[in-house]
Protein backbone atom coordinates (compact mmCIF):
# COMPACT_ATOMS: atom_id res chain seq x y z
CA UNK A 1 0.00 0.00 0.00
CA UNK A 2 1.49 3.14 -0.94
CA UNK A 3 1.18 6.20 1.56
CA UNK A 4 0.65 6.19 5.68
CA UNK A 5 -1.81 3.96 6.64
CA UNK A 6 -5.49 5.94 7.53
CA UNK A 7 -5.70 4.73 11.22
CA UNK A 8 -1.81 3.65 12.10
CA UNK A 9 -1.55 4.28 16.18
CA UNK A 10 -5.35 4.74 16.43
CA UNK A 11 -7.59 2.32 18.79
CA UNK A 12 -10.53 1.25 17.60
CA UNK A 13 -13.31 -0.87 19.94
CA UNK A 14 -16.32 -2.44 17.95
CA UNK A 15 -19.47 -3.90 19.01
CA UNK A 16 -20.50 -7.17 17.51
CA UNK A 17 -17.55 -7.76 15.48
CA UNK A 18 -17.81 -11.43 15.12
CA UNK A 19 -19.83 -11.44 11.72
CA UNK A 20 -20.95 -9.71 9.26
CA UNK A 21 -20.99 -5.93 9.36
CA UNK A 22 -18.78 -5.71 12.19
CA UNK A 23 -16.51 -8.33 11.21
CA UNK A 24 -15.78 -6.62 7.70
CA UNK A 25 -14.95 -3.23 9.94
CA UNK A 26 -12.54 -4.88 12.22
CA UNK A 27 -10.68 -6.53 8.89
CA UNK A 28 -10.55 -3.37 7.51
CA UNK A 29 -9.83 -1.32 10.24
CA UNK A 30 -6.81 -3.58 11.34
CA UNK A 31 -5.69 -3.33 7.47
CA UNK A 32 -5.50 0.34 7.99
CA UNK A 33 -2.91 0.08 10.84
CA UNK A 34 -5.38 0.51 14.07
CA UNK A 35 -5.22 -1.91 16.89
CA UNK A 36 -8.46 -3.60 17.37
CA UNK A 37 -10.70 -4.00 20.36
CA UNK A 38 -13.50 -6.95 19.06
CA UNK A 39 -16.25 -7.21 20.74
CA UNK A 40 -18.87 -9.92 20.27
CA UNK A 41 -20.82 -11.74 22.74
CA UNK A 42 -21.39 -14.78 20.58
CA UNK A 43 -25.54 -15.17 20.63
CA UNK A 44 -28.30 -16.20 18.07
CA UNK A 45 -29.73 -14.45 15.41
CA UNK A 46 -32.28 -13.74 17.93
CA UNK A 47 -30.42 -13.01 20.81
CA UNK A 48 -29.74 -16.21 22.70
CA UNK A 49 -26.47 -17.58 23.31
CA UNK A 50 -24.53 -19.63 20.88
CA UNK A 51 -21.65 -22.08 20.91
CA UNK A 52 -18.51 -20.24 21.41
CA UNK A 53 -17.85 -16.57 20.76
CA UNK A 54 -16.44 -15.83 17.05
CA UNK A 55 -14.58 -12.80 18.43
CA UNK A 56 -11.80 -15.22 18.67
CA UNK A 57 -11.91 -16.06 15.03
CA UNK A 58 -12.07 -12.46 14.31
CA UNK A 59 -8.94 -11.74 16.65
CA UNK A 60 -6.81 -14.67 14.72
CA UNK A 61 -7.77 -13.67 11.18
CA UNK A 62 -6.22 -10.04 11.99
CA UNK A 63 -3.21 -11.51 13.46
CA UNK A 64 -2.56 -14.48 10.76
CA UNK A 65 -2.75 -10.97 8.40
CA UNK A 66 0.37 -9.25 10.78
CA UNK A 67 -2.52 -6.99 12.53
CA UNK A 68 -2.79 -6.47 16.26
CA UNK A 69 -6.25 -7.44 17.88
CA UNK A 70 -7.89 -8.08 21.27
CA UNK A 71 -10.99 -10.22 21.55
CA UNK A 72 -13.79 -8.59 24.23
CA UNK A 73 -16.45 -10.97 24.90
CA UNK A 74 -18.85 -8.58 27.25
CA UNK A 75 -22.58 -7.64 27.10
CA UNK A 76 -22.17 -4.21 26.11
CA UNK A 77 -25.83 -3.23 26.66
CA UNK A 78 -25.46 -3.69 30.86
CA UNK A 79 -22.95 -0.78 32.64
CA UNK A 80 -20.01 -3.42 33.38
CA UNK A 81 -19.83 -4.80 30.10
CA UNK A 82 -20.21 -1.66 28.31
CA UNK A 83 -17.05 -0.05 30.72
CA UNK A 84 -15.24 -3.22 30.39
CA UNK A 85 -14.85 -2.52 26.83
CA UNK A 86 -13.47 0.87 27.27
CA UNK A 87 -11.11 -0.32 30.13
CA UNK A 88 -9.85 -3.21 27.75
CA UNK A 89 -8.97 -0.92 25.31
CA UNK A 90 -6.86 1.34 27.94
CA UNK A 91 -5.58 -1.90 29.69
CA UNK A 92 -3.93 -3.34 26.31
CA UNK A 93 -3.12 -0.82 24.35
CA UNK A 94 -3.44 2.08 26.50
CA UNK A 95 -6.17 4.84 25.02
CA UNK A 96 -8.99 4.48 22.81
CA UNK A 97 -9.32 6.65 20.19
CA UNK A 98 -12.65 5.28 18.04
CA UNK A 99 -15.72 3.90 19.02
CA UNK A 100 -17.95 1.66 15.99
CA UNK A 101 -21.34 0.60 17.70
CA UNK A 102 -22.32 -2.18 15.38
CA UNK A 103 -24.05 -4.66 17.65
CA UNK A 104 -28.07 -6.18 17.47
CA UNK A 105 -30.22 -8.73 16.66
CA UNK A 106 -33.38 -8.85 15.05
CA UNK A 107 -37.04 -10.46 16.58
CA UNK A 108 -38.98 -10.00 13.95
CA UNK A 109 -43.29 -9.11 14.43
CA UNK A 110 -45.64 -7.30 13.02
CA UNK A 111 -46.89 -4.93 15.95
CA UNK A 112 -50.30 -6.70 17.08
CA UNK A 113 -47.96 -10.13 17.61
CA UNK A 114 -44.92 -8.11 19.04
CA UNK A 115 -44.75 -8.73 22.44
CA UNK A 116 -43.16 -7.17 25.12
CA UNK A 117 -40.18 -9.44 25.84
CA UNK A 118 -39.14 -8.94 22.09
CA UNK A 119 -39.74 -5.14 22.16
CA UNK A 120 -37.22 -4.79 25.27
CA UNK A 121 -34.90 -7.46 24.01
CA UNK A 122 -34.27 -5.59 20.60
CA UNK A 123 -34.54 -1.94 21.84
CA UNK A 124 -31.75 -3.03 24.84
CA UNK A 125 -29.25 -4.38 22.52
CA UNK A 126 -29.57 -1.64 19.92
CA UNK A 127 -30.48 1.60 21.67
CA UNK A 128 -29.02 0.76 25.05
CA UNK A 129 -26.05 -1.11 23.36
CA UNK A 130 -24.97 2.31 21.65
CA UNK A 131 -25.81 4.52 24.38
CA UNK A 132 -23.68 2.49 27.32
CA UNK A 133 -20.39 2.28 25.35
CA UNK A 134 -20.69 5.86 24.00
CA UNK A 135 -21.15 7.24 27.48
CA UNK A 136 -18.26 4.95 28.87
CA UNK A 137 -16.17 6.00 25.95
CA UNK A 138 -17.46 9.57 26.11
CA UNK A 139 -16.19 10.29 30.04
CA UNK A 140 -12.70 9.04 28.89
CA UNK A 141 -12.62 11.30 26.29
CA UNK A 142 -13.73 14.04 28.74
CA UNK A 143 -11.26 13.32 31.28
CA UNK A 144 -8.35 13.57 28.77
CA UNK A 145 -9.94 16.94 27.43
CA UNK A 146 -9.78 18.05 31.07
CA UNK A 147 -6.60 17.00 31.49
CA UNK A 148 -5.21 19.06 28.77
CA UNK A 149 -5.40 16.12 26.23
CA UNK A 150 -7.68 17.09 23.36
CA UNK A 151 -8.28 13.59 21.72
CA UNK A 152 -9.25 13.38 18.34
CA UNK A 153 -12.22 11.16 18.98
CA UNK A 154 -14.72 9.33 16.42
CA UNK A 155 -17.99 7.63 17.03
CA UNK A 156 -19.32 5.65 14.42
CA UNK A 157 -23.21 4.40 15.48
CA UNK A 158 -25.04 2.07 13.29
CA UNK A 159 -28.89 3.15 12.20
CA UNK A 160 -30.55 1.35 9.48
CA UNK A 161 -32.76 2.21 6.48
CA UNK A 162 -35.59 1.36 8.89
CA UNK A 163 -34.95 3.72 11.14
CA UNK A 164 -35.08 6.72 8.62
CA UNK A 165 -38.60 5.15 6.72
CA UNK A 166 -39.43 2.12 8.71
CA UNK A 167 -40.07 -1.00 7.85
CA UNK A 168 -42.99 -3.36 8.50
CA UNK A 169 -42.81 -6.24 10.41
CA UNK A 170 -40.28 -4.56 12.92
CA UNK A 171 -41.75 -1.90 15.17
CA UNK A 172 -39.24 -2.64 17.80
CA UNK A 173 -36.04 -2.45 15.58
CA UNK A 174 -37.05 0.58 13.57
CA UNK A 175 -37.64 2.20 16.60
CA UNK A 176 -34.50 1.41 17.95
CA UNK A 177 -33.21 2.49 15.01
CA UNK A 178 -34.46 5.64 14.71
CA UNK A 179 -33.56 6.33 18.32
CA UNK A 180 -29.85 5.72 17.49
CA UNK A 181 -30.17 8.41 15.12
CA UNK A 182 -31.63 10.80 17.75
CA UNK A 183 -28.62 9.46 20.10
CA UNK A 184 -26.13 10.35 17.43
CA UNK A 185 -27.32 13.90 17.06
CA UNK A 186 -27.52 14.82 20.59
CA UNK A 187 -23.98 13.17 21.52
CA UNK A 188 -22.19 15.34 18.54
CA UNK A 189 -23.61 18.42 19.65
CA UNK A 190 -22.76 18.08 23.26
CA UNK A 191 -19.04 16.42 22.84
CA UNK A 192 -17.61 18.06 20.28
CA UNK A 193 -16.32 20.74 22.92
CA UNK A 194 -14.34 17.66 23.95
CA UNK A 195 -13.04 16.42 20.76
CA UNK A 196 -15.73 13.87 19.65
CA UNK A 197 -17.38 13.61 16.42
CA UNK A 198 -20.16 11.69 16.21
CA UNK A 199 -21.87 9.94 13.08
CA UNK A 200 -23.89 7.22 12.18
CA UNK A 201 -24.41 4.78 9.05
CA UNK A 202 -27.21 3.37 7.75
CA UNK A 203 -26.36 0.37 5.79
CA UNK A 204 -27.39 -2.44 3.74
CA UNK A 205 -25.53 -5.56 3.71
CA UNK A 206 -25.94 -8.99 3.66
CA UNK A 207 -25.66 -10.22 7.00
CA UNK A 208 -27.77 -12.91 9.21
CA UNK A 209 -30.06 -10.41 10.12
CA UNK A 210 -30.98 -9.23 6.31
CA UNK A 211 -29.96 -12.77 4.02
CA UNK A 212 -33.15 -14.32 5.91
CA UNK A 213 -35.33 -11.42 5.33
CA UNK A 214 -34.29 -10.33 2.00
CA UNK A 215 -33.12 -13.49 0.65
CA UNK A 216 -33.51 -12.42 -2.82
CA UNK A 217 -32.09 -9.31 -2.70
CA UNK A 218 -28.76 -10.41 -0.66
CA UNK A 219 -28.26 -13.43 -2.45
CA UNK A 220 -24.25 -13.58 -4.01
CA UNK A 221 -24.86 -13.08 -7.75
CA UNK A 222 -23.27 -15.71 -9.92
CA UNK A 223 -19.77 -14.87 -10.12
CA UNK A 224 -19.72 -12.63 -7.43
CA UNK A 225 -18.07 -14.78 -4.90
CA UNK A 226 -15.32 -16.30 -6.34
CA UNK A 227 -13.20 -13.56 -7.81
CA UNK A 228 -15.09 -13.97 -11.32
CA UNK A 229 -15.30 -10.20 -11.58
CA UNK A 230 -19.08 -9.64 -10.97
CA UNK A 231 -19.38 -6.72 -8.11
CA UNK A 232 -20.98 -8.74 -5.18
CA UNK A 233 -22.89 -5.04 -3.69
CA UNK A 234 -24.16 -6.77 -0.81
CA UNK A 235 -21.05 -7.71 0.58
CA UNK A 236 -20.45 -6.21 4.14
CA UNK A 237 -17.41 -5.31 3.35
CA UNK A 238 -18.41 -2.56 1.09
CA UNK A 239 -20.13 -0.43 3.77
CA UNK A 240 -16.50 -0.74 6.10
CA UNK A 241 -14.09 1.97 3.71
CA UNK A 242 -17.19 4.61 5.21
CA UNK A 243 -16.98 3.48 8.21
CA UNK A 244 -13.10 3.33 8.74
CA UNK A 245 -12.64 6.80 7.08
CA UNK A 246 -15.64 8.20 9.31
CA UNK A 247 -12.78 6.66 12.25
CA UNK A 248 -10.04 8.20 11.10
CA UNK A 249 -8.32 11.94 11.55
CA UNK A 250 -9.34 11.84 8.16
CA UNK A 251 -12.78 12.83 9.34
CA UNK A 252 -11.89 15.91 11.09
CA UNK A 253 -14.98 18.00 10.70
CA UNK A 254 -17.58 15.60 9.76
CA UNK A 255 -20.33 15.07 12.64
CA UNK A 256 -23.71 14.54 13.53
CA UNK A 257 -24.30 13.41 9.80
CA UNK A 258 -26.16 10.17 8.63
CA UNK A 259 -25.00 7.98 5.93
CA UNK A 260 -26.20 5.55 4.07
CA UNK A 261 -23.87 2.70 2.37
CA UNK A 262 -24.56 -0.06 -0.02
CA UNK A 263 -22.35 -1.60 -2.50
CA UNK A 264 -20.64 1.51 -4.01
CA UNK A 265 -23.43 4.12 -2.89
CA UNK A 266 -22.18 6.31 -0.34
CA UNK A 267 -25.35 9.39 0.46
CA UNK A 268 -25.69 11.68 2.69
CA UNK A 269 -28.98 11.90 4.01
CA UNK A 270 -31.02 14.41 5.18
CA UNK A 271 -33.08 14.50 8.51
CA UNK A 272 -36.30 16.56 8.95
CA UNK A 273 -36.87 19.56 7.96
CA UNK A 274 -39.53 22.29 7.92
CA UNK A 275 -41.63 22.16 4.72
CA UNK A 276 -44.80 24.09 3.90
CA UNK A 277 -46.77 25.95 6.98
CA UNK A 278 -49.43 28.45 7.27
CA UNK A 279 -50.01 30.61 10.22
CA UNK A 280 -53.13 31.45 10.58
CA UNK A 281 -52.50 34.20 13.41
CA UNK A 282 -55.23 32.95 15.76
CA UNK A 283 -56.62 29.60 17.21
CA UNK A 284 -57.97 27.36 14.53
CA UNK A 285 -61.06 25.33 14.57
CA UNK A 286 -60.60 21.80 13.86
CA UNK A 287 -62.14 21.87 10.53
CA UNK A 288 -60.31 24.82 9.41
CA UNK A 289 -57.02 23.22 10.66
CA UNK A 290 -58.11 19.72 8.56
CA UNK A 291 -58.13 22.53 5.39
CA UNK A 292 -54.94 24.16 6.31
CA UNK A 293 -53.26 20.39 6.58
CA UNK A 294 -54.79 19.09 3.63
CA UNK A 295 -53.53 22.88 1.53
CA UNK A 296 -50.01 21.69 2.86
CA UNK A 297 -49.80 18.31 2.53
CA UNK A 298 -50.56 18.97 -1.40
CA UNK A 299 -47.53 20.99 -1.95
CA UNK A 300 -45.01 18.77 0.92
CA UNK A 301 -42.73 16.18 -0.39
CA UNK A 302 -43.95 12.92 -0.33
CA UNK A 303 -42.12 10.26 2.11
CA UNK A 304 -40.21 7.69 1.15
CA UNK A 305 -42.23 4.31 1.46
CA UNK A 306 -41.90 2.42 4.18
CA UNK A 307 -39.73 -1.16 3.51
CA UNK A 308 -42.34 -3.94 3.32
CA UNK A 309 -45.35 -1.90 1.76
Amino acid sequence: MSGPLLCEGRVVAITGAGRGLGRAHALAYAAEGAQVVVNDLGVGLDGTPGPGSPAAQVVDEIRSAGGTAVAHGGDIATTEGAASLVRTALETYGRLDTLVNNAGFLRDRMLVNLDEDDWDAVTRVHLKGHFLPLKHAAAYWRAEAKAGRRPAARVVNTSSGAGLLGSVGQGNYSAAKAGIIGLTLVAAAELGRYGVQVNAIAPAARTRMTEGAFAEAMAVPDGGGGGGGVFDAMAPGNVSPLVVWLGSVASAGVTGRVFEAEGGRITVMEGWRAGPGVDGASRWTPAGAGDAVLALLARAEVPGAVYGV
